[in-house]
């Protein structure tokens, strides 16, 4: 047994030997990017490439017989791949009763066991996103707008466990990102944290535009139970058209203004009768007066319209006659199902519904803009497109220069999905040539780089725009401000070696994996592929990544997880910061997380269990 033992060792040298050759061959072919490296990445960036080298093969049935002989199948060589195979080697050498040849390469070794993956990732990501104390992976929170205002709500946050404050930069304006960036400023003084700052580039984004409205209408339902009861009528507050609207402290927050005057001698008890524009005459009853406005009550369903008939009567007899007066604007997304056609349009002129003859036939299909421009200039007939993170899919059916017409394929189910205004869209097989960071990036960076602790540059394409992004960052005078690439478009993924490279230039550099675009592009069967990989090179080059989109989005939307989100959360900690989105319980789903990520990493450092002791390990016969 212990000669056969011997010649399976022997058999392994030469194969491993070829790796470690390999290794140090592409270094030598990276020699002129690796010269432009950071002098404090440059180890890093060695690692990178080989295990790049590495990965350029299929070690799987060296990986089998390794494990056979006891010992590392290289699974876990991610941050010191070099070393890691040398290591092998010297024990295979010793197993064989040979001579270790290799002995003499140890030498150019970049990262080792004592300075590898622990050290260096953990270094990294101390220094861009900030230490911690009881868990190693962070937790980032983006900013609603309130956050500007609302204090309190920054404070609790901080309290909860957020460790970095996401602003985004597509939204709000920079008064308002000072406001989040003051009191984040007074919460960390008060609780004596250093919660850091990182502002979102928007990036080339490409979202839906604005929808034609179909009308002024107002909408007011009331609650039934599973018997049809009704449980709560339907509640609103009555108006004098063009009075300003007032915040009452009530859960009622519609308003009806109504014209003629007269709500002025309107009584408790009175009843105010609107003929809404379905020609049903409505009655509402007139509960109490607040603040100079009237409560009223209807147990019938209303949708009232502006300039629709509206009189007031008491006792059954008419008081007074008005109107309903200006109600806001409707717009309703467009609903499509399979084999529907909508055209996307470059002009930004309002999109509308589709619309239909009086046979049912369609006569004119649905449309709606399209923010990028570059997509009427670079898109083709046969390539696919997903609206709103995949949730719609089509194909490109003709392309003009001005309309792109569109062919849906998926929607989700029968009845079809909804697509709003704002939504984003993605063409997974279109090579866009243009520059990630676009002229509103650049203002907004003049301003966000002098107050934030590190900015995401959006919609990489390649290492072209990193370089672009640290060009701007030298023009601010901010040439060591943090970097964070958000990885999120098939052209991304597949130039993330060099990508990886180009952003090892600056001193402090960050992967955000932004799931939800990456899903769409690359397709959600292969997102957990996906994924996997970008962690195993970030690790190799000691970057630290960001997990990002619908982190526990239950929970901060409704205050209930799914099981599947709780999975996703505790898998997140593979990562050394993880995002979570705004949402009315953003506080609780911090706590939530923060306790999971306690929890997983006793058993679990990124892909290495951890054999803590198990409580029902003492079940005794």
């Amino acid at each position: 047994m212990v000669t056969d033992w011997k010649k399976e060792a022997s058999a392994l040298l030469e194969p491993l030997h070829n790796l470690v050759l390999a290794a140090l061959a592409l270094e030598k072919a990276f020699v002129s990017e690796l010269a432009e490296v950071n002098p404090e990445r440059v180890n890093s960036a060695r690692n990178l490439i080989h295990y790049l080298s590495l990965r350029q093969t299929d070690i799987r049935p060296l990986q089998e017989s390794l494990e056979r002989l006891g010992l590392s199948s290289l699974g876990r060589l991610e941050g010191h791949a070099l070393a890691s195979l040398l290591a092998v080697s010297r024990a295979l050498t010793r197993l064989s009763g040979l001579r270790w040849r290799d002995s003499s390469l140890a030498a150019r070794v970049p990262v080792n066991f004592d300075n590898g993956e622990n050290d260096l990732l953990q270094a990294r990501a101390d220094e861009l996103l900030g230490a911690t104390e009881g868990r190693s992976v962070r937790i980032m929170v983006t900013m609603p707008s309130e956050a500007a205002t609302n204090a309190e709500l920054v404070h609790d946050l901080v309290a909860a466990g957020m460790d970095v404050m996401r602003i985004n930069c597509a939204h709000d304006g920079p008064e308002q990102w000072q406001g989040m960036i003051e009191n984040l400023g007074r919460a960390n003084g008060l609780l004596g944290k250093k919660c850091r700052i990182y502002a979102d580039l928007a990036g080339p984004k490409m979202r839906t535009g604005s929808l034609r409205p179909v009308g002024r209408v107002l909408t007011l339902g009331l609650k039934r139970d599973e018997r049809g009861e009704i449980i709560e009528p339907a509640r609103i507050w009555l108006q004098a058209a063009g009075a300003k609207e007032q915040v009452v402290a009530d859960e009622v927050d519609k308003v009806l203004p109504l014209t003629g005057g007269f709500l002025d001698g309107a009584e408790a008890g009175d009843e105010l009768r609107v003929y809404d524009c379905r020609g049903m005459n409505r009655r509402l009853k007139l509960v109490k007066k607040k603040e100079g406005r009237w409560l009223a009550e209807s147990v019938k369903r209303v949708f009232a319209e502006s300039g629709t008939k509206a009189d007031l009567y008491r006792d059954g007899k008419l008081v007074a006659k008005g109107k309903v007066g200006l109600l806001p604007e409707i717009v309703t997304p467009l609903t499509l199902v399979k084999g529907d056609i909508l055209v996307l349009t470059r002009s930004q002129t309002p999109g509308s519904h589709e619309r239909r003859n009086h046979h049912g036939r369609v006569v004119e299909p649905a449309s709606i803009p399209c923010s990028l421009e570059e997509a009427f200039d670079q898109v083709s007939p046969g390539e696919r497109i997903c609206f709103n993170d995949g949730k719609i899919g089509g194909t490109v059916q003709e392309n003009d220069g001005d309309r792109i017409m569109v062919r849906i394929t998926t929607s989700g189910s029968i009845k079809g999905q909804r697509l709003a205004e704002g939504k984003g869209i993605n063409f997974p097989d279109t090579c866009f040539v243009m520059p990630s960071l676009t002229e509103k990036d650049r203002v907004d960076l003049d301003f966000v780089a002098q107050r934030v602790d590190m900015v995401g540059l959006s919609f990489v394409r390649g290492p072209e725009d990193v370089l672009a992004l640290h060009e701007r960052l030298v023009a601010c005078g901010k040439p060591d401000l943090g970097v964070v690439l958000k990885i999120e478009n098939s052209q991304a993924f597949a130039s993330l070696p060099q990508i990886l490279l180009a952003g090892l230039r600056a001193p402090h550099l960050g992967v955000m994996v932004a799931r939800g675009d990456l899903a769409a592009e690359m397709g959600f069967d292969r997102l957990a592929e996906v994924q996997e990989e970008i962690l195993w090179l970030c690790e190799a080059a000691h970057v630290p990544v960001i997990w990002a989109t619908q982190v526990l989005e239950g929970m901060a939307q409704k205050h209930l997880p799914s099981r599947a989100e709780i999975t996703d959360a505790a898998m997140s900690g593979r990562a050394e910061c993880v995002m979570l989105n705004k949402g009315p319980f953003i506080v609780d789903t911090v706590l939530f997380l923060g306790n999971i990520l306690e929890r997983m990493q006793a058993h679990q450092n990124k892909k290495t269990a951890m054999l803590r002791r198990l409580a029902v390990s003492g079940a005794s016969s």
